[in-house]
């Protein structure tokens, strides 16, 4: 993405350029003929969680952004889709978090919860968005056993 030189004006605009990617995610499900649910973000119950490899207790390590795949909280699956995409709801603090990692502000890991071969986000949905949206592959995370 070009940037204008104004951290404001590039926040608004990766937000749009997000939401727009959001809005023809969803078109093209509906032209595919698949129910819109399936661009949802998957919304994890506990008895679905702890893959194989489950470690017990906490530890905060790298994963890849690409190995999140869902969330356990109901809440949180409106305001994104399945690829963590943002709905007009989540503007305001999506464009603080992007503006946050512009500067070079070093944000706390994201909470994870191991769901069958990849994880489910606990805390840290709009910071997973961002790091999608600008380019990461890899986020860190504190993994937490069920």
């Amino acid at each position: 993405m070009l940037m204008t030189g104004s951290p404001r004006i590039d926040a608004e605009r990766a937000f749009t350029r997000a939401a727009r990617a959001r809005r023809l995610g969803t078109i093209a499900q509906m032209l595919r003929g698949r129910a819109r649910a399936c661009a949802r973000l998957a919304v994890y119950e506990p008895r679905q969680l702890g893959g194989a490899g489950a470690a017990p207790g906490r530890r905060i390590r790298e994963i890849p952004l690409c190995a999140i795949s869902g969330t356990v909280e109901p809440a949180r699956a409106t305001l994104f889709d399945g690829a963590f995409r943002p709905a007009p709801a989540a503007r305001t603090r999506w464009q603080r978090l992007w503006l946050a990692e512009h500067r070079g502000t070093v944000l706390p890991p994201i909470s994870v919860v191991p769901a069958g071969d990849g994880y489910a986000v606990r805390d840290g949905h709009h910071r997973v968005s961002v790091a999608r949206a600008r380019g990461a592959l890899t986020i860190d995370a504190t993994v937490e056993s069920v």
